[in-house]
C-alpha cells in the first residue's frame, strides 16, 4: 500500500501507467508508430523519452492509441507493490489487441525486464522483446529480428552507458519543467531495493553534457529542470585525461550544481534524490549560495530507528539522520524537507515504529511518500529475514504515519500563509483554465486567479491568503 499526503514531479502517482505523446513530431517517416507505456519513478519516464528519442531516429511516430501502433512497450518497475500483476494484465490487453493486429510488436522495457524475462517471453509468451535499462540503443536491432520471426532479449547491464549523447525528446511535457538525468544506477545495497540488481552500478554522466543539455533546455523556453538520480549527492565525474595535457578536476555533485545553476539566473534547479549518507555540507552550502537552486531536499529516512535502519543497510543512524536535518535548517533556514517511509519492515516492533512517529515530530516533514513493506523477490531482505509482521499491523501503522504526516503537511502549508511567495507558473490547474498553477521554492504547488499579463514559464508574485492540506491558495501581487 502506498499513499501521498502530497505529489511531487518527482514521484506523480498521476502520470502511472501515462502513454508518450510527442506533438508535431517530424520523423524521417518509416510509417511505423510507437507507443509506449511508462509506470513507476521519474526515471522511467525520463527512460521514455530517450527510448522515443533513439527510434524516432529510425523513423517511428509516437502515438497515444495503442491499437493502432506498430510497436507497444510498457516500461516497467519492479519496485512497487503489485506492479507485476499491473503489468501482466496489461500486457494481455496488448495480447488481445494484437489479434486484430497480427504485426503488431509487444515488448517490456526496465527494471523487471531481467527478472522476467523467461516467464514473459518463454513461458507466457506474452511479450516479443525485452530490454533491461542499458541497452535501449540495440533497440532498432532487437525489433528487425522481431520482424524477422524472432523474439529477442537484451538486459545486459553496462558499467558505462549513461546515454550522454543522446538529446531526449520531452514527452507530453508543459513546456516550462524538465528532467535531466545525471547518473544510472546504484551502489546502495540497500536490503529492501532492487535497483542495483535492476539498474546495475553507479555511474556519473559527462558534467559537460548535462550543462549543454541546461542550457538547451533554456534557450527552448524550459525555466526549470530536475537532476535526476537514485542518489545524486554521490555523483562524481571525472573527464578522461588527454595525453600531454594536465588532468581535470573531478567534478561533485556540489561543483555541479553550481554549473547547472550559472547557466541562467532565470533558470530554477532542483534534485532528487538525496542520500542521507552523502548529503554534504558544501552541497548545502551551494543551494543557499544560489537564489535559483530551489530549497527542497528529499531525503529518504525509511525508519526512525537505528535498528531498522541497520537491518535495511542504510549505512546511518537515526543520529546521523538527525544531524543532516539539523545541518539542513542551520544552513538553509526555511528548506522544504519530503520523505520515504516504510512502515513494518522485518521484526519491526511497536517501540521502533513508533521512534519513526518521533522522527516525523522532529523534522514536520513538508511531504511523504509512505509505504507498508512489501517484500520485493531478488532483494537481500526477501533472501536474510522473514516478513514476518501482520498486514493488519502494517496497515495500522501505516494509517498512523499517514495521519500524521497529513497534520504535518498542512501545519508546513499554513506557514506560507500571508506572506508573498515568488512562484514559476507551470500552467493552467488541473481543475480550471481559470487558475493558474506553479510551484514556489519549497516545491509547494500553489493555485491562484489567471492574469492576462502572465503565462506559463513566467515568474509572479503570489500572496497567499489559505491553503489546503496539500495546496497553496492566493493571487498575483505586483
Amino acid at each position: 500500500m502506498l499513499d501521498f499526503a502530497h505529489t511531487t514531479k518527482e514521484h506523480d502517482e498521476t502520470r502511472q501507467g501515462e502513454a508518450l505523446l510527442i506533438e508535431n513530431n517530424v520523423s524521417k517517416g518509416n510509417g511505423r508508430k510507437l507507443y509506449i507505456e511508462s509506470y513507476g519513478c521519474q526515471m522511467n519516464f525520463s527512460d521514455s523519452e530517450i527510448v522515443a528519442s533513439i527510434l524516432l531516429e529510425t523513423g517511428f511516430e509516437t502515438t497515444k492509441n495503442y491499437q493502432e501502433a506498430d510497436v507497444v512497450f510498457i516500461n516497467t518497475c519492479s519496485i512497487r507493490e503489485n506492479a507485476e500483476q499491473r503489468v501482466r494484465n496489461r500486457l494481455k490487453e496488448f495480447e488481445f489487441a494484437k489479434k486484430s493486429n497480427p504485426g503488431m510488436i509487444v515488448g517490456v522495457l526496465g527494471c523487471m525486464a531481467e527478472r522476467l524475462k523467461a516467464k514473459f517471453l518463454e513461458e507466457e509468451k506474452l511479450v516479443d522483446v525485452v530490454v533491461g535499462p542499458d541497452a535501449y540503443r540495440d533497440l532498432p536491432n532487437l525489433i528487425s529480428q522481431v520482424d524477422d520471426g524472432n523474439r529477442s532479449v537484451n538486459v545486459l547491464l553496462s558499467r558505462e552507458e549513461t546515454y550522454a549523447d543522446i538529446s531526449p525528446v520531452r514527452l507530453n511535457s508543459n513546456g516550462i519543467t524538465a528532467f535531466i538525468s545525471i547518473m544510472r544506477g546504484c551502489d546502495n545495497m540497500c536490503s529492501f531495493c532492487v535497483v542495483p540488481f535492476t539498474r546495475g552500478r553507479e555511474r556519473s554522466r559527462d558534467a559537460a553534457s548535462i550543462v549543454k543539455e541546461a542550457h538547451d533546455l533554456f534557450n527552448a523556453g524550459y525555466r526549470e529542470v530536475t537532476l535526476l538520480g537514485q542518489n545524486v549527492d554521490s555523483y562524481k565525474y571525472t573527464a578522461p585525461t588527454i595525453e600531454g595535457q594536465e588532468a581535470s578536476a573531478p567534478v561533485n555533485f556540489a561543483n555541479l550544481l553550481a554549473l547547472v545553476a550559472e547557466v541562467n539566473p532565470l533558470l530554477r534547479v532542483r534534485f532528487s534524490t538525496s542520500h542521507p549518507k552523502d548529503i554534504t555540507d558544501e552541497v548545502l552550502h551551494t543551494m543557499a549560495s544560489y537564489d535559483n537552486i530551489c530549497k527542497y531536499i528529499h531525503l529518504p529516512v525509511q525508519s526512525g530507528n537505528s535498528r531498522v535502519l541497520e537491518l535495511m543497510n542504510r549505512t546511518y543512524d537515526r543520529d546521523w539522520y538527525i544531524n543532516r536535518i539539523d545541518a539542513i535548517n542551520r544552513i538553509i533556514p526555511g528548506c522544504g524537507i519530503s520523505t520515504d517511509i516504510i512502515t513494518g519492515f522485518c521484526t519491526e516492533t511497536e517501540e521502533e515504529h513508533q521512534d519513526t512517529v518521533s522522527m516525523m515530530d522532529y523534522v514536520k516533514y513538508d511531504y511523504a511518500f509512505m509505504f507498508a513493506y512489501s517484500e520485493r523477490p531478488g532483494t537481500l531482505a526477501a533472501k536474510r529475514y522473514a516478513d514476518d509482521i501482520p498486514e493488519e499491523i502494517k496497515k495500522s501503522r501505516l494509517t498512523e504515519i499517514v495521519a500524521k504526516q497529513r497534520a504535518h503537511s498542512f501545519e508546513r502549508l499554513q506557514q506560507f500563509v500571508g506572506k508573498n511567495q515568488r512562484v514559476l507558473i507551470e500552467g493552467f490547474s488541473k481543475r480550471s483554465d481559470k487558475d493558474f498553477a506553479g510551484r514556489n521554492d519549497q516545491n509547494a504547488m500553489a493555485i491562484f486567479p489567471v492574469d492576462e499579463r502572465y503565462q506559463a514559464g513566467d515568474y509572479v508574485t503570489v500572496m497567499i491568503e489559505s491553503c489546503t492540506s496539500a495546496t497553496l491558495l492566493g493571487k498575483i501581487v505586483d
